[in-house]
């Protein structure tokens, strides 16, 4: 009896462009043990008749014991694994502060042979600021739009939404730094108290469901918690810079 899985895929594959959601396909079969009779659409032609012949709009197709799966999404979903979605996620955020996290125990323990101190806690803070504004400044148009929905002194200041991200940055690094502190306790305290109060009157008060542009236009992230903890971060940093000099005189 054989008992051998084998599932046919249609995908293209020309000298100019190799569909990498094929590549996964291939591969999301053969991890579920399928030998896969792999056929290529090497030109444009090729590829919209196949579309129309079969009547679908993208490639690649998968078909299974004769049955068509269709594309990469609906192959990942037939063996019950979640696909890439552009719903709301807070892998983006995740992985932004625990790579953060790591950086700020590893510098620390160059730096003074201990991971966990005060320093750790306090590079935590100024890498996450800087990680933050480097996002936001990917797309600083598109970011900026994002922020008018809900950010009080944009709505009244345009240019406010393109200085924020330089601001972050700018605080994040002398606070790394511990250099010019008249400059960066300000600008942490100004733009993370307005930031806190515009972020608590669009959620927790006007009840609005918004995106979160902490962490750059392109996000998913659902603002609210996240987009108060980066605020109230800047807040506290700035608070403890101040007076941290006359608790360890």
């Amino acid at each position: 009896m054989n008992d051998r899985k084998v599932a046919t895929l249609y995908r293209m594959v020309m000298e100019d462009h190799v569909c990498p959601y094929g590549i996964k396909s291939i591969w999301l079969l053969k991890r579920r043990g399928y030998a896969v009779e792999d056929h290529h659409l090497t030109t444009r032609e090729e590829t919209e008749a196949f579309k129309q012949e079969n009547g679908v709009k993208t490639t690649p197709q998968t078909w299974i014991d004769g049955q068509r799966i269709g594309g990469y999404t609906d192959l990942a979903e037939h063996f019950g694994r979640p696909a890439e979605t552009s719903g709301t996620s807070y892998q983006p955020v995740i992985a932004l502060f625990a790579m953060m996290a790591l950086m700020a125990l590893s510098a620390a323990w160059v730096t003074t042979g201990q991971p966990l101190s005060i320093l750790t806690a306090e590079w935590f803070v100024s890498f996450s600021m800087c990680g933050l504004a480097y996002l936001k400044l990917r797309d600083i148009e598109t970011f900026s739009t994002m922020f008018l929905n809900y950010d009080l002194l944009a709505k009244r200041w345009v240019p406010y939404g393109y200085i924020y991200p330089f601001a972050e940055g700018l605080a994040g690094i002398l606070m790394t730094a511990q250099l010019l502190n008249v400059i960066s306790i300000p600008v942490a305290l100004f733009i993370g108290t307005i930031g806190a109060v515009s972020v608590f009157k669009a959620v927790y008060i006007d009840k609005r469901e918004l995106k979160c542009a902490c962490v750059g236009g392109d996000s998913n992230v659902p603002l609210g918690f996240v987009s108060l903890t980066e605020n109230l971060f800047m807040i506290g940093m700035a608070v403890w810079m101040l007076v941290k000099p006359a608790i360890f005189v």
